[in-house]
């Protein structure tokens, strides 16, 4: 069997005001001529189809046009939900996604529930990603220490997974998940808190009965374990600033036999425009200005000294491309980086924390105060319900 791994689209992402879909719909018509010309039988999208839970109707349309061209050359695709996406939207799709063979999960269903599908011979097991909200009781997660948190999510994941695999034989075996494994790396772009030790479970949770592990979340790609084989796919593009300028991501085309090693071919091309930080004092800028100008994707400007307003309108004036300014001072790095201790936070400081990650400035009261409320309301809501 031949899959296509693929994950992370992040289909209607802004940066710094520019629209990266027309991008990422490029790096899937690409992905659509791989699917026929590597002659792939299935097509992995382990989440994170969409940048967040409202996009606009081209991400959307972009999304529906891939599954269509996987109709027309006969693939079947399974897909499930990312911690950006919404999961009653993609619920709601199924239906509708299915009419190209796309089977979609927004939700966990245990194996019970048919969270384990069939796909030309091989047993695939779906797991969207789970908050700790979703998968521990709200009393244990905030009466609980951090430690606690960790223990009771690791643990709990590792009975979800038991569940999915339960029955698998020797046959081909996968599993396809949105989550974090202890020791992968980030790739820089994506939300801290969703990637913290209290979401990361330990290597030795996958059960062995599995020959492959297809995961999303984490936008660097990487090989996480060996037995069984667990590999991030990465994301499409390279979506921010801090996502390393040559780090590995796109796709995997991965080979299957059963009693064999699986074989995992890399998918060797960069799509998307490059992002690129230049980092120059102020007495070399001029020098390296044309540099900066004539690169051909979008740059980040860091420059040493104070802050210049005149400097900082120039710069955006002339350099069409240029999506951000920051000014570095040796008395802000005397004050050294500021660590922020995620999994000790509540969840209004963790909102306050994720406001300040997207837009680089502080919540204001009025805001917070307007998410505790909500919170709670959601919060009593649940509890009704259950």
């Amino acid at each position: 069997m031949r899959i296509l791994h693929t994950a992370d689209w992040h289909l209607g992402k802004v940066l710094k005001g520019r629209e990266r879909t027309p991008e990422i719909r490029q790096a899937l018509q690409r992905l659509l001529e791989l699917v026929r010309s590597e002659r792939i039988e299935l097509v992995l999208v382990a989440g994170d189809l969409f940048d967040r839970s409202v996009v606009s109707s081209e991400a959307e349309a972009a999304a529906f046009e891939f599954f269509v061209g996987l109709r027309a050359l006969g693939v079947p695709a399974l897909v499930i939900a990312g911690n950006h996406d919404s999961r009653e939207r993609l619920e709601a799709l199924s239906p509708l996604l299915s009419l190209t063979g796309a089977t979609v999960f927004g939700n966990l269903r245990f194996a019970e529930q048919g969270g384990v599908v069939e796909a030309l011979g091989a047993r695939v097991a779906l797991l969207p990603f789970l908050s700790e909200r979703r998968l521990v009781k709200t009393g244990d997660l905030l009466q609980g220490d951090s430690a606690d948190w960790k223990r009771t999510y690791g643990s709990s994941m590792s009975l979800v997974l038991q569940n999915l695999a339960q029955g698998f034989g020797p046959d081909l075996n996968l599993l396809m998940a949105h989550l974090t494994v202890e020791g992968g790396q980030l790739g820089g772009g994506e939300f801290t808190f969703h990637t913290t030790n209290s979401y990361a479970i330990p290597k030795s949770a996958f059960p062995l009965s599995l020959s492959y592990v297809a995961l999303g979340h984490l936008h660097r790609q990487q090989q996480v374990c060996e037995a069984p084989l667990a590999w991030y796919a990465g994301s499409l593009i390279q979506l921010d600033f801090g996502e390393s300028e040559n780090g590995d991501r796109g796709a995997l085309i991965v080979e299957l036999k059963p009693g064999l090693q699986p074989q995992v071919h890399p998918v060797k091309e960069r799509w998307g425009r490059p992002l690129k930080t230049f980092r120059v004092s102020r007495e070399w800028l001029d020098r390296r200005w044309e540099e900066i100008r004539a690169f051909p994707g979008y740059s980040k400007v860091v420059i040493e000294g104070k802050g210049n307003p005149a400097l900082r309108e120039r710069l955006f004036k002339e350099l069409p491309n240029l999506l951000e300014v920051e000014f570095h001072t040796p008395e802000a790095d005397t004050k050294g980086p500021v660590v922020v201790d995620t999994e000790n936070l509540d969840w209004v400081e963790a909102y306050a924390e994720y406001r300040r990650t997207i837009t680089t400035k502080e919540a204001s009261p009025e805001l917070l105060a307007a998410f505790k409320q909500t919170f709670e309301e959601v919060h009593t809501i649940s509890d009704q319900a259950h």
